[in-house]
């Protein structure tokens, strides 16, 4: 098979722009949410749909995550909302605080809070059981539109279409060193596997590669990684994922320097 192939024939349900998808940890699932309202999960190995869809109420689906358990996932959207359902797709709870659209969550590594991000500019961390509001993070100045958690579990990473990255202490909710800085709106974000580097990237047409550590600890200065067009997500790949030709690429690529940003 080439590279870059499809794999079987595309999976049809929904019925209108798909937005969001996100894997269950024991990679056994998939679940979609669009613009129809609905989420569906899938197997991945036949692309069959496992279960009814779930009308969700959001009207649009922006975001679905799976706990770290895998016992059940969380769902934002157009209605302000965040829903956590039962891998069942029963509703378990409905939380609502945010004053605009929910568009990023994250869960904590013990699946107890969830961490939401919204148009309204603030970042709410909620307890997962009964949907309680533990507290608001506040210092985004626009649209939080990306959030993910170090693999220690003691940051909290969000990126916003206020030009900035901002890393934040799980613990006092408070911000932790100075806003990471783009020169335009940023949309996709992701910490790599091993919790030392963070990226980032959105319509400036640039990625750019931060020291975790360096970054907590003094203001960093952008990176010089250019892209052919914007981006709105991506993932750090497993080295699994990798050959060995584009893991040595990738490695010299995030290599450690002195300041918060990692040059190529």
């Amino acid at each position: 098979m080439k590279e870059g192939t499809a794999i079987g024939d595309p999976w049809e349900g929904h019925n209108t722009s798909t937005g969001c998808l996100d894997w269950s940890p024991n990679a056994r699932e998939i679940a979609s949410g669009s613009q129809d309202g609905t989420i569906r999960r899938w197997n991945p190995d036949t692309g069959r749909q496992i279960a009814p869809p779930i009308e969700t109420g959001h009207y649009w689906v922006y975001i679905i995550k799976y706990s770290p358990q895998d016992d059940n996932f969380a769902s934002g959207g157009g209605d302000n909302m965040i829903r956590v359902w039962s891998k069942n797709g029963e509703l378990l709870i409905k939380i609502e605080g945010h004053e605009h659209w929910v568009n990023s969550l994250c869960w904590s590594k013990d699946g107890t809070h969830i961490f939401s991000g919204s148009g309204d500019a603030i970042i709410r961390k909620w307890r997962s059981i009964d949907g309680k509001e533990v507290a608001a993070l506040q210092s985004h100045t626009d649209t939080v539109t990306s959030l993910c958690l170090s693999p220690d579990k003691c940051y909290p990473v969000s990126a916003s279409t206020d030009f900035s990255v901002r890393i934040w202490n799980i613990k006092t909710n408070q911000l932790v060193g100075d806003p990471l800085l783009h020169d335009d709106q940023v949309f996709a974000l992701a910490i790599s596997p091993d919790g030392k580097y963070i990226a980032s990237a959105g319509s400036d047409t640039q990625i750019y590669m931060w020291s975790l550590e360096a970054a907590l600890k003094q203001a960093g200065n952008k990176s010089d990684v250019k892209l052919k067009a914007s981006l709105d997500t991506f993932a750090f790949p497993p080295s699994h994922f990798l050959t060995r030709d584009a893991l040595e690429m990738y490695v010299n690529f995030v290599r450690a320097s002195s300041s918060a940003h990692v040059h190529p």
